[in-house]
């Protein structure tokens, strides 16, 4: 995965969750560790989306994945979060 032939996107809404979560799960020294990897991690690319497209009702929270992806012009999301099957309800093309 960490080869060059995807990138990870995020943004710094996304990363805040993440810390908080994994502080949460684990102790604060492996979530600054994790998100220091992530943060300077040659295949990440940070975003900062400037619209708010509330495609999410069910989880409002899940937006920024997608506001990023968006933002991004990603190809994939990758999650089993069911939220996310609205997207594939939505498709543009």
């Amino acid at each position: 995965m960490f080869d060059g032939s995807n990138m990870i996107c995020v943004s710094n809404e996304i990363i805040e969750e993440y810390h908080e979560i994994l502080q949460r799960l684990t102790n604060i020294k492996v979530a600054n560790d994790v998100i220091n990897a992530l943060i300077y991690n040659p295949y990440t690319i940070f975003i900062t989306p400037y619209y708010k497209f509330n495609l999410i009702t069910a989880d409002p929270d899940d937006n920024k994945f997608v506001d990023c992806a968006i933002s991004a012009g990603a190809k994939y999301i990758v999650t089993n979060d069911k939220h996310f099957n609205v997207l594939k309800e939505n498709r543009l093309s």
